[in-house]
């Protein structure tokens, strides 16, 4: 029985978005271009959302904050390979995805998510609700006392749920934010949970929002503080370099991007999270003892933060 109506979660999800683009703005100097859209009639899947992107700022060359609330038919494969008892279930689904990409390499990238996903299963069994969300860094240098500030602020804002969450979902985000084809992690993680009722519809919300609520404050310090570090052409390059394994990441396994894709969902806006520019090189090799093989070898295995 779901007792967190959509509405609610939507009017949530709309103030999210405003309030973090709204601090985004702020700190870049550069507005974020509101893009509000609707599916078309006849549409299999059937919504409407508002797309916030922000390009060619001072401090972010792209940072991107969708909010979507859609309908569909029925479930796409990549919601039901674990719950294969509703495969063919008409759904709704509602969430906040950003990405935001900085100028500065020593400016980490950021990556959060929340959403609520409602289906209806096909054998008249009542309305099945589940949460998921998380937010995950992406340095291209290291910092320890940034990964520390970040991973507390995750803790901190699942503690109230039981002391059981933290460890669960940073253990999750480290398994999920992994390329397979390159036994790498795409960054230091995070905290990452998807298929979440656990704790009744009501408490898994709030859980939800407090997530949510807590990006900024692991974000916005980091980023002030190394906005203005020197960088030259060498952590350029190398910021492309990584990017392009953050393309690899989203293209390849990200479970959100593929949901959009296959439920027929607006392309523009799932693909907002790529950054401008990324780049390729075959077998490069690192320098020993450099930075960027810091990153590598030292920074990127998975480790405990806090």
């Amino acid at each position: 029985m779901i007792t967190t109506e959509p509405s609610a979660v939507r009017a949530y999800l709309l103030g999210l978005q405003s309030r973090i683009t709204s601090a985004i703005a702020a700190l870049d100097g550069h507005k974020f271009v509101v893009d509000q859209w609707q599916k078309a009639p006849g549409d299999a899947l059937q919504g409407n959302g508002i797309t916030q992107i922000l390009e060619g700022g001072q401090v972010f060359e792209r940072a991107g904050c969708g909010f979507s609330h859609v309908r569909g038919p029925k479930l796409p494969p990549s919601a039901t390979q674990h719950r294969p008892e509703l495969v063919g279930a008409p759904f709704e689904a509602l969430g906040v995805s950003l990405v935001f990409h900085p100028r500065n390499p020593f400016v980490p990238t950021v990556h959060m998510n929340v959403r609520m996903l409602a289906a209806t299963p096909v054998d008249g069994s009542p309305v099945v609700c589940w949460f998921g969300g998380g937010m995950d860094l992406t340095p291209y240098y290291a910092f320890e006392e940034d990964a520390v500030h970040f991973h507390q602020t995750c803790k901190d804002a699942l503690t109230l749920f039981g002391d059981d969450k933290y460890p669960r979902f940073k253990k999750w985000c480290d398994e999920y934010f992994y390329l397979k084809h390159r036994d790498e992690q795409r960054g230091i993680g995070g905290v990452f949970f998807d298929d979440f009722q656990e704790l009744g519809p009501d408490q898994s919300f709030a859980m939800m929002q407090s997530v949510g609520d807590g990006l900024l404050k692991a974000y916005l310090p980091i980023v002030e503080k190394r906005l203005s570090t020197p960088y030259g052409e060498r952590e350029r390059e190398f910021q492309l370099y990584r990017r392009g394994r953050y393309v690899e990441f989203n293209l390849v396994w990200d479970r959100g991007t593929h949901f959009g894709l296959q439920s027929g969902g607006r392309t523009e806006s799932i693909l907002m999270s790529m950054p401008p520019l990324a780049s390729w090189s075959y077998q490069r090799a690192l320098l020993a003892g450099s930075p960027e093989e810091r990153l590598t070898k030292e920074f990127l295995p998975r480790r405990d933060w806090v």
